[in-house]
């Protein structure tokens, strides 16, 4: 799976840019990104979002442990790769019918927390248990959420390219053919939001901080995160707000 949103829509944290390298690209400029991935991929499906970017996923050459999966709902685009192991609870829970599958979960969940729900994004994560990645874009707020399970269990990369627009992969060497060294894995048992920028969702009352790697020829490349369990912040739990309210700005 890939995504790649404009930097309006989704800027990624200073630390993953190691600043002006010819190795990053504009991954969006002439479809660049796109057309790569389409060639590795013959017979993915790409999504344009106009303005914003694009999602693309293919059924081809993926583990069988971790079947990628898109749906798409009242304009909410979610390509999710892997399984949820309690998917009748969460089924029960947003009231969906036995055929839906963990995209559509991933989009109710979503708009329950978006329309109507009280709780904390970090609770509607951590209610998903499981080995999965999901890239979920709304396109009537032009908004992301985007997620890795606690373990880190399936693959999932993320960097920031030439004009500072945000790639997000399954596939490491698709994010490093757009973005360089500016790339990292994304951090496991966290979630990011447009506005909200990268939280953790297992420690949410802690700071992330930033590790910066070096390559094998001791260059500088993307910083990992983990969370700084000196450093406590203040959890402010997601407001109810109307449907044309921009949830996200609330937390």
């Amino acid at each position: 799976m890939l995504a790649v949103f404009d930097k309006s829509v989704a800027k990624s944290p200073d630390e993953l840019n190691v600043g002006d390298q010819p190795q990053a690209v504009s991954a969006l400029k002439n479809g660049f990104l796109a057309n790569h991935f389409a060639s590795v991929h013959p017979g993915s499906v790409t999504i344009n979002l106009g303005s914003s970017g694009f999602m693309a996923y293919s059924r081809e050459k993926q583990n069988p442990l971790f079947p990628r999966l898109f749906a798409v709902l009242d304009e909410i685009f979610c390509v999710f790769q892997g399984h949820i192991e309690n998917i009748a609870v969460l089924k029960q829970q947003y009231g969906l019918n036995k055929t839906a599958d963990e995209g559509i979960i991933v989009i109710e969940a979503y708009r329950t927390l978006r329309d109507r729900g009280p709780y904390p994004a970090d609770q509607v994560v951590r209610d998903i248990q499981g080995k999965f990645a999901f890239v979920l874009y709304d396109s009537s707020l032009k908004s992301t959420f985007i997620a890795s399970d606690a373990d880190g269990s399936v693959p999932f990369f993320w960097g920031t390219d030439a004009d500072g627009h945000t790639v997000f992969a399954d596939d490491e060497e698709i994010v490093n053919k757009g973005c360089g060294r500016s790339s990292a894995p994304f951090p496991k048992g966290c979630f990011f939001t447009s506005s909200g920028g990268l939280r953790s969702f297992e420690y949410p009352q802690n700071e992330l901080k930033a590790v910066r790697r070096v390559d094998s020829s001791g260059q500088a490349c993307g910083a990992t995160f983990c969370v700084d369990k000196e450093t406590k912040k203040k959890s402010t739990g997601m407001k109810k707000v109307d449907s044309a309210a921009n949830w996200s700005a609330n937390y």
